[in-house]
């Protein structure tokens, strides 16, 4: 049992308040998850420039030198801000890899994400006082999905928490259990995917980034995650310009969405849409099983695909 909130906002004039509604959402589903918990947050995008999410268990330690080490290594310019245990680099985009590989193979930092617009954020404890620690409340951004975890098959870890980031600017939380996640890492890291944890949720993150790699949309690879994946799912996916959601043909994890003209909102329960401005006209359902749902800043508004 985890908790899974989502924030995507129509309304531009409410960015400024998307990390306090995420926050209070996502401590409402403490008691789905009390062992971990995070946030994605997609904020503003700066021309040129790439950001790495990372994380490091002594910051202290780490983080005072990173951004002139990792500037000095690939002959950029490069800066950093910390928040606690995690730290954003913007590094210039042509120089994205270069960054990447000189991290893999000179620090003890841990990639928690990659993209051009998203943040992650996440660590164990509850979620009240991961939100403390990184005042996601005071974060602004165009749209964001949160977890609260209760481990059932893999460690109460940093990276066994969720959101997994598996793709640029793409990120996924999950409530439930894929069964056959084993034999399906194996074949996407012969596929070359990079895959770090034993996390089941990180291998459905991973499988929608190596259909999309292959050309899929991510709505296509959604659907095509209703005939791959086996076991009991509900997923939130945020990319770039949107977020997308679907439930195994079961749907046996809780569900419900609202929407207004100024937001479409997620949680496992109504209780976490509760606070949400104007809930009280927002048009609310339970997504139905085996359905894919998406909405877009740059394409309609919504859209869903019913499976076959």
């Amino acid at each position: 049992m985890c908790g899974i909130v989502g924030l995507f906002l129509k309304n531009k004039s409410l960015e400024s308040q998307l990390g306090a509604l995420l926050t209070d959402m996502l401590i409402t589903m403490t008691d789905r998850g009390p062992d971990s918990a995070g946030i994605a947050i997609y904020s503003d995008e700066v021309d040129g420039m790439a950001k790495l999410t990372v994380q490091s268990d002594t910051p202290d330690a780490d983080f005072p030198d990173l951004a002139d080490n990792v500037g000095t290594a690939i002959g950029a310019k490069v800066t950093t801000s910390v928040k606690d245990t995690h730290a954003v680099l913007s590094i210039p985009a042509q120089h994205f890899d270069a960054a990447c590989a000189y991290l893999s193979e000179n620090t003890p930092v841990r990639v928690m994400s990659r993209g051009e617009v998203l943040e992650i954020y996440k660590e164990v404890g509850l979620p009240k006082d991961v939100a403390a620690r990184f005042e996601l409340s005071a974060m602004t951004g165009s749209h964001g999905i949160g977890h609260t975890r209760m481990a059932t098959e893999s460690a109460v870890t940093t990276m066994g928490a969720h959101p997994f980031n598996t793709g640029l600017d793409q990120c996924l939380v999950h409530n439930g259990s894929l069964s056959n996640h084993n034999s399906l890492r194996r074949k996407l890291r012969r596929e070359g995917i990079h895959i770090e944890t034993e996390n089941d949720t990180e291998v459905g993150a991973a499988y929608l980034t190596w259909q999309m790699q292959n050309g899929a949309t991510l709505g296509e690879a959604l659907q095509s995650s209703l005939d791959d994946l086996d076991g009991f799912f509900t997923f939130v996916v945020g990319t770039k310009d949107g977020f997308g959601v679907v439930r195994d043909p079961i749907a046996c994890k809780p569900a419900v969405m609202a929407e207004t003209d100024d937001y479409v909102a997620f949680g496992s329960e109504y209780r976490a849409l509760v606070n949400l401005p104007g809930i009280e006209d927002a048009r609310v359902w339970e997504p139905e099983p085996a359905t894919v749902y998406f909405w877009s800043h740059n394409a309609a508004p919504t859209a869903t695909e019913k499976a076959a």
